[in-house]
């Protein structure tokens, strides 16, 4: 089976001919900011951890499409699962018509989400993007204030409202104008925090740097929420310390803030719990609100955001849903994807996961002079790239090459990080140990051939 192989080129190059043919065709048909950075591959299957292209070569994905297949791709019981609601009907907007999947989805989350509050409600949207929007919609509703503070490697989507909250404004080029009352605070980046801080000195500054807000951009009176990712994904794939998130839960309940976490990326059982968020109600600082999507559906479009009673019945009548939203489709399948996950312990295969990747990469620290650090939580994790480990100066160039050497190895590699200089890794977690081993392999390889490439 797919599922199973290892990675294998069997093309002189990547992409092959079949390959090249598609992609001319797409350049055609697509506008270019949808062509210009998209790896050369052209996909005919996806089973586990591994893709074969329309040329018969096998990938070994370590992107996982950027979070969404931590339950990997094709899932036999998850295709069966929306096989058959697509038997019984496709579509009905559940503002009109209710239906027994989203209720009954609606109602697992309920008791699954760790944010605050005895009694949750849940609701669904289609995208990170819009359950982020919405979970903002929620807040203001709830609080009647209107500004929010985001942070300094934010990404929260592509439409107006998540545009202004990203952070990297590549994302939004000539986009603007966006909403107000949208103010950023650095974030704890404890790698490059301020050149010979201990942590809780470094904590105690990224803390200052926020409620320094207060003072110089936005009275507390009139901050609705803090939105934060518990792992930054595209900032560089770093954890938010956890004493830092109790400094932040201690502000909100201070000033009637409301907390959000953005889990679009790192729910669903990547960072060794089911929600990260589940570290945070540890240390008595869980969320108010929780946003996630990505890997909740296996791949069909779903997101929800979940929430106390209290907080929920405060959203006027018509603000929030919309008509895709809970697709049948996408519940079956997220259904589906929650009993999975649930019964075969997807969370600690994550934390098994976690702990062989961080000791590959950090070998690969004491080995290579442009490994510059190793983060992250459970299986999400990133291995910063740099010139020197005493300067710390970002290494983009060397990033862009070892995800190209890698390509043609059969090992699909992303970057991430406001300078691109992150590799993140978020492989299915059925991958198998053999495939995790090859993949390894090819990442050592590839950093050595790097190296060569750009003496």
């Amino acid at each position: 089976m797919l599922r199973e192989e290892l990675p294998e080129i069997i093309t002189d190059h990547v992409p092959g001919p079949k390959a090249e043919a598609l992609l001319k065709k797409r350049d055609e048909a697509l506008p270019k900011a949808l062509c210009g950075y998209t790896y050369p591959i052209c996909i005919k299957r996806g089973e586990g951890a591994i893709l074969e292209d329309v040329d018969g070569n096998k990938f070994l994905d370590f992107i996982g499409g950027v979070g969404v297949l931590n339950i990997g791709y094709s899932r036999p019981e998850v295709v069966e699962a929306v096989k058959e609601q697509a038997e019984k009907y496709f579509h009905c907007i559940f503002n009109v018509v209710a239906h027994e999947g989203y209720i009954e989805l609606a109602r697992q989350f309920d008791e699954l989400m760790p944010c605050r509050g005895e009694k949750k409600k849940t609701f669904f949207a289609n995208s990170g993007a819009e359950a982020d929007e919405n979970a903002i919609k929620v807040a203001k509703a709830y609080t009647g204030r209107h500004s929010i503070i985001c942070f300094s490697g934010a990404f929260h989507g592509r439409t107006n409202l998540t545009m202004a909250l990203t952070a990297k404004k590549s994302y939004a080029l000539g986009m603007g104008p966006f909403p107000s009352g949208i103010y950023r605070a650095e974030f704890p980046y404890l790698y490059r925090a301020p050149k010979g801080y201990t942590e809780e000195e470094a904590i105690e500054y990224y803390v200052q740097k926020l409620t320094k807000l207060f003072d110089e951009a936005a009275p507390a009176s009139d901050v609705a929420a803090i939105l934060v990712e518990p792992i930054q994904g595209e900032g560089g794939f770093i954890p938010a310390p956890i004493e830092w998130v109790k400094a932040v839960r201690k502000i909100c309940d201070d000033n009637g803030i409301l907390l959000i976490a953005d889990e679009v990326q790192c729910g669903n059982c990547r960072s060794g719990k089911y929600f990260a968020s589940e570290y945070w109600k540890e240390a008595g600082a869980a969320p108010d609100i929780i946003s996630t999507a990505k890997s909740m559906g296996g791949g069909v479009p779903i997101s929800a955001i979940t929430a106390r009673a209290e907080i929920m019945d405060a959203v006027p009548a018509g603000t929030i849903g919309g008509t895709y939203c809970g697709n049948p489709l996408a519940c079956a399948s997220a259904l589906k994807v929650l009993e999975i996950m649930k019964k075969e312990d997807y969370a600690g295969k994550a934390m098994e996961i976690g702990k062989k990747t961080m000791a590959a990469f950090n070998r690969m620290k004491e080995t290579y002079e442009e490994v510059g650090d190793v983060r992250g939580l459970g299986a999400m994790i990133g291995i910063e790239f740099v010139k020197t480990k005493e300067g710390k100066e970002p290494y983009p160039e060397f990033v862009a090459k070892l995800i190209q050497i890698a390509l043609q190895k059969g090992l699909m590699l992303e970057n991430a990080g406001s300078a691109g200089n992150v590799i993140r890794f978020l492989a299915p977690l059925c991958i198998t140990d053999e495939q995790l081993e090859r993949g390894f392999a090819i990442f050592e390889e590839s950093i050595k051939e790097a190296e060569e490439a750009l003496k």
